[in-house]
């Protein structure tokens, strides 16, 4: 099963809900497609849509899944790859109207460098991850210490 999320904020990603649609109909995607589709507009016509679900629903959901086609929020990223998801990005952009800046487009960039995930900025990157997901060679996740906590450890080790 693939899990799309488009996360919690106010913002429409009727572009990601298209995509996914479109390669549905191209039959690139054969697997199940379940889709949060949040506050954008376009209403899924080959997957299950959902507008939003309480954090433990997500979270069980993103257990079930194979794949994960997100856009570049943190908490659905760092929790897709705490549970060892395949891991494909959709960042929203400022281009389109789908946020403010290119943030999502610079934190997926910074994961993408450690090798957790591959980022897709349009229907035809997504459709060659997708093709390729079983050949590609994801790091596994290891969560970055705060500085703060860092600092915490340090002060007590040196008690």
């Amino acid at each position: 099963m693939i899990l799309m999320t488009v996360g919690t904020q106010n913002f429409s990603f009727d572009r990601l809900l298209k995509m996914v649609d479109e390669l549905m109909e191209d039959k690139v995607i054969t697997d199940q497609v379940l889709g949060q589709v949040g506050y954008s507009s376009y209403q899924p016509i080959y997957y299950e849509g959902f507008d939003f679900k309480p954090e433990s629903e997500m979270t069980k959901l993103i257990e079930r899944a194979d794949i994960m086609i997100t856009h570049a929020g943190v908490g659905s990223i760092t929790t897709a790859l705490q549970l060892r998801k395949k891991v494909i990005v959709v960042p929203r952009l400022r281009q389109y109207g789908e946020h403010v800046d290119d943030h999502q487009l610079e934190i997926a960039q910074a994961y993408r460098q450690k090798g957790y995930i591959e980022i897709a900025k349009n229907k035809e990157e997504l459709a060659y991850l997708l093709r390729n997901i079983n050949s590609i060679n994801f790091q596994n996740y290891v969560p970055e210490k705060s500085t703060i906590l860092s600092s915490i450890q340090d002060y007590i080790a040196n008690i």
